[in-house]
């Protein structure tokens, strides 16, 4: 169960050291930092996960976190960091743990295989409702931080549907993140729902990058072949 986006897979991991350096530096960034890891970590798990069937039993409904263990450890390390950042962010590790939780063993096995069946359109549709829910939770919460994780794992499917690695479908992902970043930065009240639609976005902007085209070169003969091939007719 191994990701297969480069460029995703370093911003994942940039982000993470920032989000566990971020007490350091700027505390009041750790809600939205944790905010991005649970979009983007849905979203590499929904890549990394290729059944689109739920298996029967307890071991079926549990299978994605029995194929790689290890990747709740960095859920674990960002939950302490918050915890020892404050008083005021004890909540916020307790949010993290409960959402971590709730994503795991309800959310991600309850709407994965749903979310397959749905066209794009109706991915886009999803995708909207999940943002409209995160600007009606306040930041920090277990429940946003679950609808989220829920984005995420929405925004994957939409991007395995699409044409994954055109230049049309990379400059939209991009346009958009930059358009909601601008929102979020012009409209501090519309933040709850412009940060998370930047977030998702990037998160797509990365993916398209990571399997971007390259325009195929034709096959040409060498400059010296030239000169040693006959000339059509020539050997009448």
């Amino acid at each position: 169960m191994k990701g297969e986006l480069k460029i995703l897979g370093l911003a994942h991991g940039l982000l993470l050291g920032l989000v566990l350096a971020s007490p350091l530096v700027a505390p009041s960034l750790l809600p939205w930092g944790a905010e991005a890891l649970f979009i983007i970590a849905a979203f590499q798990l929904r890549l990394a996960d290729r059944r689109w069937e739920t298996r029967a039993g307890l071991h079926g409904w549990i299978s994605h976190i029995r194929m790689a263990p290890l990747r709740l450890v960095p859920w674990a390390g960002t939950a302490v960091v918050a915890a020892i950042a404050g008083p005021e962010q004890a909540r916020l590790a307790a949010a993290i743990l409960i959402a971590v939780v709730m994503g795991e063993l309800l959310v991600y096995p309850v709407i994965a295989h749903l979310l397959g069946r749905l066209p794009r359109l109706g991915l886009a549709g999803a995708m909207l409702l999940l943002l409209i829910g995160c600007g009606l939770a306040g930041p920090g919460q277990a429940a946003r931080f679950a609808m989220a994780f829920a984005l995420g794992i929405s925004g994957c499917v939409f991007w395995l549907r699409g044409p994954d690695g055109e230049a049309g479908a990379t400059l939209a992902a991009l346009s958009g993140a930059v358009g909601a970043l601008a929102v979020a930065l012009l409209m501090p009240m519309a933040q709850g729902v412009a940060i998370p639609a930047a977030t998702l976005c990037l998160t797509l902007t990365f993916a398209h990058l990571s399997v971007m085209r390259r325009h195929p070169l034709h096959w040409r003969l060498p400059s010296g072949m030239r000169r040693v091939l006959p000339r059509p007719g020539g050997l009448g």
